[in-house]
């Protein structure tokens, strides 16, 4: 089958490798039908994280089950499913008190799980899943989903669950008010996120014409181009000299947290999610000074799923329009060059 591997800093490949099979009981064999490009692959395609050896890349896909082992009953050949972004057993203390990110028995896609078997990387035809019926969730009624649906579900593996879990972490609900630091699809789904729990006020900073538009559709009140010292009271202005209640982290770095901790109002929340690319220290000071609550990390976007897949199935929100280019899996690096030169704010590979 073909599959995405990364070599090194922007060396991208569509290569052979071979068709997964089911390795042990509870593995499924899923057929992907979309997987997408991250924002946290552009560390190891930058450089920013090392790439040691040649791997298989992606934790974003949907699509059918092929392939069942014996212990499965929960699921079957036909199944349309989507897969968080990474497996879990649903079983440990860690999956029991809701942090799946955590699991004593986790498996990233593009690994090696802990049984020894290679795990495929979401951005191929085809991934061997483990613990599948704890890792994969079932889209009822769906067989086979048209364009619009299959982007919206592609979403929830990771974008979508990641921006609501910044939500979350910040303390987000009604009559609150909201500042997004990142217009990537995180922060952009932090938007979203943000709306469906109902924020009153929801500014999100951008310099871009389109990720801009996209926001005020997903429910943005005001838009803040400014960065830095200039970025923080211009959200004052807007919010009638105070900062924000509620601050999301879309991005991981020094510049972005920063930003973060500035549009932030004495005694608010702030929600991070962006992967940390280095520099991106919590000053003790500032939080002791001004009681600001730090909450977020990875998000176990399993947990959230099945809300999350209850509104999109309800026609309540559309994740999905994060995705502004589609490509085929042959095009792979070209996805990545994209993204890395913001040219696309999140591409949709289609296998």
């Amino acid at each position: 089958m073909r599959a995405t591997i990364i070599h090194g800093p922007r060396d991208i490949r569509v290569e052979e490798r071979p068709y997964p099979t089911v390795q042990l009981p509870t593995d499924v064999v899923v057929k992907v039908t979309a997987a997408c490009v991250c924002g946290s692959d552009l560390w190891p395609y930058r450089g920013v994280r090392e790439t040691a050896e040649p791997r298989a890349i992606g934790h974003e896909f949907v699509g059918v089950v092929e392939r069942v082992g014996d212990a499965v009953t929960a699921l079957a050949p036909g199944d349309f499913v989507v897969a968080p972004w990474v497996a879990s057993c649903g079983e440990c203390p860690q999956c029991r008190n809701g942090v799946t990110v955590a699991c004593d028995h986790r498996a990233s896609w593009g690994s090696t799980d802990e049984d020894g078997f290679h795990v495929d990387g979401g951005q191929g035809e085809a991934v061997r899943v483990p613990r599948a019926e704890a890792t994969l969730v079932k889209v009822p009624g769906v067989d086979r989903p048209d364009a619009e649906l299959t982007a919206d579900l592609l979403a929830l593996s990771d974008v979508m669950g990641t921006g609501h879990h910044a939500a979350v972490s910040a303390a987000v609900g009604p009559g609150r008010s909201v500042v997004v630091v990142g217009d990537g699809a995180v922060g952009l789904c932090g938007v979203l996120a943000a709306k469906r729990l109902g924020a009153e006020r929801i500014i999100m900073m951008s310099r871009h014409a389109d990720r801009q538009a996209l926001a005020k559709e997903f429910g943005a009140t005001d838009i803040v181009e400014e960065r830095g010292k200039a970025g923080a009271e211009a959200v004052r202005s807007l919010l009638g000299g105070v900062s924000a209640d509620s601050v999301l982290e879309c991005v991981g770095t020094e510049e972005s947290m920063d930003q973060a901790l500035r549009s932030t109002r004495p005694g608010g929340s702030i929600g991070f999610v962006g992967v940390p690319a280095g520099g991106a220290e919590l000053p003790i000071g500032v939080l002791f000074a001004k009681n600001i609550s730090v909450a977020g990390g990875a998000a176990s976007t399993r947990v959230y799923l099945p809300e999350l897949l209850a509104d999109v199935l309800a026609g309540k929100i559309n994740p999905g329009k994060v995705f502004d280019v589609e490509m085929p899996l042959d095009k792979a690096a070209e996805a990545y060059k994209a993204m890395d030169e913001r040219r696309a704010i999140k591409v949709l590979l289609k296998p």
